[in-house]
């Protein structure tokens, strides 16, 4: 397995309109959680979210924006890791690479949502300090709840 060797801003994708994990071996929840990372999030948050690459490969990705609402919040709303490359410290790295961003801007938290149940995903996000927040009944809708996450950040 190659290390990963380039983290970089994300660029808008050009069609198709598939995004990275759609392109990818599934794996677990794969399949079902790329509807949470349409087109529109590359298009339009590029200049804050990330691409973690090996040589020619995408080895991952972090969709997330500065809030243009709360100017002290940025907010994670989609990683993905290439099942070959996940454990290797990827995402880890994509998520510091977040928050120094986000400190830079002035942005004092990070908030981010899971599935219920995701217990890799609430183990991960703890082990990065974020306190698990609420689970919150409807937030994608209707019979779609989801657990919320927090993390403060130092300047």
């Amino acid at each position: 397995m190659r290390r990963c060797r380039q983290r970089r801003r994300s660029a808008p994708p050009s069609p198709p309109t598939t995004t990275p994990s759609s392109r990818w071996p599934t794996s677990g929840g794969a399949a079902r959680s790329s509807r949470y990372s349409p087109r529109l999030f590359l298009d339009h948050f590029a200049a804050t979210s990330l691409i973690a690459e090996s040589g020619p490969d995408l080895a991952g990705f972090l969709v997330g924006f500065h809030s243009p609402t709360d100017t002290e919040a940025a907010y994670i709303h989609f990683v993905g890791v290439h099942p070959d490359r996940r454990g290797a410290g990827t995402a880890r790295t994509l998520y510091h690479r977040f928050f120094a961003a986000a400190v830079a801007d002035g942005r004092r938290v990070v908030r981010a949502i899971t599935s219920p149940g995701n217990q890799g995903s609430v183990a991960f996000h703890t082990t990065l300090g974020f306190t698990v927040r609420d689970s919150v009944p409807d937030y994608h809708g209707p019979g779609r709840p989801m657990t919320t996450f927090e993390r403060q950040l130092r300047p």
